[in-house]
Order: structure tokens, then sequence, then C-alpha cells
């Protein structure tokens, strides 16, 4: 059965700070820059300062619209980050970034200490995990800052989320928890139109779960914001195909297309030179221009 027989036409636009992304011209490609050491596909790989402000300008010439920026890795059976490491991995690439990048920067964050520091420093877009669950100031945090808003559906923290993914209606779970969050912050002053819904593939979920939501992602429109995907690279890609982590590019860009053709609007990706054409070309068979 669907879940929401009365789909309303995606939102197209997403506004925040000092300016809107139209969604409706082309998907929108977040690239992925983590600045940590652990994280499950390029972990130390831009740790260092230098080499993480040097790939966000590259992503940025390779057809990147958003910088997505995070200092705690959040794959499976992760541990936590106190949030003063946090802020010494973050800010000061974030600070090095504002003056230089023509796109936004985004954070990858549920902490709202982290939210008002990195915002102060030149980002523009929060993206928490947790769908404003984890920390009770974060609400505020972004509604203070006029910051745009990624939420995503998780269930349980990192350390422990891929305990418990067995659910009696997968889709029917994750769409009442982005109502929620949504809800959270529309009770904190942040308006719809600053908002985005993530239904947080791979976060809490079996490899069916995944590939259910990825079926049935059109049905996400009825809560009448865009959708943010993030499958790169990630595990239940591998366990379909056999594939490691450093071979899961086909899997990803079939992942991509597939949701550029039922609706997600925005791309959240390790390799934007390759996705930019993949959700280009699919956008281009799915919505011909007028």
């Amino acid at each position: 059965m669907r879940l929401l027989e009365q789909e309303s036409p995606s939102a197209t636009l997403w506004a925040f700070g000092r300016r809107s992304l139209d969604l409706s011209r082309r998907p929108c490609i977040m690239g992925i820059l983590n600045v940590t050491p652990d994280s499950f596909s390029d972990g130390n790989t831009y740790f260092d300062r230098f080499r993480a402000v040097d790939r966000a300008l590259e992503m940025e010439a390779e057809g990147a619209d958003i910088i997505d920026i995070g200092g705690e890795s959040t794959r499976p059976f992760s541990p936590p980050v106190d949030v003063d490491e946090e802020l010494r991995r973050v800010v000061p690439v974030v600070e090095a970034l504002a003056g230089r990048l023509s796109i936004p920067i985004s954070v990858d964050t549920y902490k709202a200490a982290v939210v008002r520091a990195t915002m102060n420093a030149g980002a523009e877009i929060a993206n928490d995990i947790s769908g404003l669950t984890f920390d009770d100031a974060m609400s505020a945090a972004v509604a203070e800052s006029g910051a745009g808003l990624v939420v995503m559906h998780t269930r349980g923290t990192p350390d422990s989320m891929q305990l418990s993914t067995g659910y009696d209606d997968i889709m029917a779970d994750v769409v009442s928890f982005l109502g929620q969050s949504l809800h959270r912050a529309r009770a904190a002053g942040i308006p719809d139109e600053r908002v985005v819904i993530d239904p947080g593939i791979g976060f809490g979920k079996s490899v069916a779960g995944n590939l259910e939501i990825l079926r049935r992602l059109s049905e996400f429109a009825g809560l009448g914001r865009p959708v943010l995907l993030g499958t790169s690279r990630k595990t239940f890609i591998g366990k379909v195909l056999g594939r490691e982590v450093d071979e899961r590019l086909f899997g990803t860009a079939a992942t991509v297309a597939l949701g550029v053709a039922r609706g997600a609007s925005i791309f959240r990706v390790h390799d934007v030179k390759a996705m930019r054409d993949v959700a280009d070309m699919a956008h281009a068979i799915a919505y011909p221009a007028d």
C-alpha cells in the first residue's frame, strides 16, 4: 500500500541566509568533505586542514552546489566526538573557505554549539542527522542563525543504530519521524522554506529497508519539502553488489539516477564530478525542458 496516496508536488525552493536555491532547474549536488580521521569512506584523507580546503575548491570546480563539512564520523558503530574536538576540526576549515567559495557551506552536525560557531564563521546550512532530536538546543540555534536545515531520519545514535533495523512499516515510521522534525522546526520559528528532509539511508536500516525507501522515494513529496538523498558508497550498495567501499561508484550512480527520477532534489556524494553528470543526465530524461 502506498503510504501517501495524495502526493503534493515537490517543493523546489530552499531559502536560507543570504540566498536561495532553485531546485527545479537541475539537481543539487552536495559534496562531502569529512575532516575526520575515521569516516567510513575517506577517513583521514582530508583531516589535514589544507588538504580539506583544496578538496572543497576542487569539488566546487567539479560542479558541487554545496560543500558539506563533517567533523564527526556517523558511520555505524562509530563513537561520539566531544564538542570541543568537533569545533577544532571544523571551524578552521569553514573560516578558510568562507571567503573563497561562491557556493554555500553546510556543516554536518547535531550539536547546537557547533551550529552557532560555524554559522558565525561563514557556514549557511546545518545538516542534522538526528532530525533535531539529539540536542534540545539545536532548533533554537538554527532559528537564531537563519541557517538552512536538513532534518534526517535515524533510529538511535551511530554507535547503536544498526542493532535495531526492523520495522513494522518502515515508510510510515520514517515519514512520521520527519513530520515531527518539521513540526519541531516550525515551533522554533524556522520557516518551512529553510528546511529539507532526508530519509536517512543507512541509518538504522537494513539493506531491504534502504531499498524499499528508494523504491518509494516519491511518496516523501507528501511532506511538502525537498528531499535530500545520501547513498554515496554506503554499505547496502556493497552488500547488494559485493563491492568494497572504493568500488561503489556505479552502484551509487544507479541510486542517484533513480533518486532524480523519483523526485529527490539534493544528492550528498563523495564523487562530485561523476555524480554531477549522472544527476544532470537523469534529470534531462525525467524532466524534459519546456
